[in-house]
């Protein structure tokens, strides 16, 4: 590692802790951490997956996984259809519900970031936009890794 790397280990603590405040937002629907996972997984690719390329994304064994789909489905949240390049598989995308569900959770994580970024000075606003720019091709780098 080169001489002017940053400290990991302060990083690591720093999104750890950021990560704490972030994602744990208020119930929604009663739905899981997993089952909002799910449902943030689907919006943010973008695309209808198969539920084997979401058991790499999800940390859930294809039985639970395909119990959650399940279950997300008859709430409405999620639809199926055959894949039209394998009639064996699935396709799974979300319903208008299931995007209105992503969409609230992210206005309530702005509005919640407002909050916090609102009593940084000037200077620390400036900081944070540059460090958005950082933690943005950081993520990148990351998905070009696990590709």
């Amino acid at each position: 590692m080169a001489a002017n790397s940053p400290d990991l280990d302060a990083l690591a603590d720093a999104i750890e802790g950021f990560n704490v405040y972030f994602i744990r937002l208020s119930a929604v629907r009663r739905l899981s951490f997993s089952a909002l996972s799910v449902l943030h997984t689907l919006s943010r690719v973008g695309r209808p997956m198969r539920l084997t390329e979401l058991t790499a994304t999800e940390q859930l064994k294809q039985p639970a996984l395909t119990s959650l789909v399940a279950k997300l489905e008859r709430d409405g949240l999620v639809a199926r259809r055959p894949d039209p390049g394998d009639g064996r598989a699935v396709l799974l995308s979300l319903t208008p519900e299931g995007e209105q569900v992503v969409r609230s959770r992210r206005a309530d994580r702005v509005a919640r970031l407002a909050r916090v970024v609102d009593r940084l000075d000037d200077e620390e606003r400036a900081a944070l936009d540059d460090h958005t720019r950082l933690l943005t091709r950081l993520s990148e780098i990351a998905a070009a890794l696990d590709d």
